[in-house]
């Protein structure tokens, strides 16, 4: 693992020491793939350096990468490794063709009380199981930014699926996150975390709260959205490295422009709605039930599912 993250680093590129290094993360260029990705003359400009040595590097970085084409059955291989986790519920499973998937980003966005956090509980758990009961055997990370994590919630869930609550409490990784700055670097020191104990599923709750409190008003927003865009593109490569889930939930807010319809629309823009592999907006609905809404997805049409909060967990 130790060698794989030393391959990583820029400074693994010839012609970069570690000057270079310094001044390109403080431009931005942090990884291969944003180096992969940059023109000569920007690399050039940013670290000082001839353009000459900018297309050496970018030339490495690339190679490094493997940037370049499959062949459409190479792709069909890789995606017979997705795996799903189911969330408790069979309609909802049935509206997510079997539940959550790795290789992508599950978003759920809704108003407070819509149980976004009582199903990232319920992920957690349930991911845990065997793969014939619709787990896939391994551990969870929980990245909480809220401080709306609940062991007690878990221990609960455990029971009513008769598993060891101190085992599945054991097997769930928790980092409570205080700013924007401290969530990214949670996200990427994950990446050190999830093969060495076998982690399944990544769980950003929120994933929008804290950027809405660093970067407040219009003329932050252009600054907020380019950083949540590249943690989000950093969620994405993890889940596709490592074949694993991720769920975030996402808050929402009112549009007053809205005349006809729900009014209330998720944070976060386009660049979360494009980040997004499947977009789930959760709403209360009568009885104590709950209706999920599947607004998109790159395969699977819009339907809606209801499924109800218990005691036990998510279940139908």
């Amino acid at each position: 693992m130790a060698k794989k993250n030393e391959e990583e680093n820029i400074e693994s590129l010839p012609g970069v020491g570690p000057k270079a290094a310094e001044k390109l993360r403080a431009a931005g260029y942090v990884d291969l793939m944003s180096i992969a990705a940059a023109s000569a003359g920007e690399l050039s400009a940013a670290a000082e350096i001839g353009e000459a040595t900018s297309e050496k590097i970018i030339t490495a970085a690339r190679s490094k990468l493997k940037m370049g084409f499959k062949t459409a059955d190479e792709v069909y291989e890789i995606r017979k490794q997705v795996g799903k986790i189911t969330t408790g519920s069979k309609a909802l499973d049935n509206l997510l063709n079997g539940g959550i998937e790795t290789q992508a980003i599950t978003e759920t966005h809704g108003a407070f009380g819509s149980s976004k956090t009582q199903l990232a509980h319920q992920l957690a758990v349930n991911v845990q199981l065997p793969e014939e009961k619709g787990g896939l055997a391994g551990k969870a990370i929980y990245i909480d930014t809220e401080g709306t994590f609940r062991p007690e919630r878990i221990v609960q869930m455990s029971k009513a699926l008769d598993l060891d609550s101190d085992e599945v409490l054991k097997n769930i990784l928790v980092a409570r996150a205080y700013n924007s700055d401290h969530q990214v670097v949670l996200a990427e020191q994950s990446k050190d975390v999830i093969k060495e104990k076998n982690v399944k599923l990544l769980i950003v709750d929120s994933l929008t709260s804290l950027f809405r409190t660093d970067y407040s008003g219009r003329g932050e927003l252009a600054a907020r959205q380019q950083k949540l865009n590249r943690h989000l593109h950093t969620l994405q490569k993890i889940s596709d490295l490592f074949n694993i889930a991720i769920y975030i939930t996402n808050q929402v807010m009112s549009d007053p422009g809205m005349l006809f319809g729900d009014p209330t629309k998720p944070i976060g823009g386009n660049v979360l709605g494009h980040a997004a592999t499947y977009r789930l907006y959760l709403r209360r609905a009568k009885g104590g039930k709950r209706v999920a809404r599947l607004i998109d997805s790159p395969c699977l049409p819009e339907g809606e599912a209801i499924f109800q909060v218990t005691e036990d967990g998510i279940r139908d």
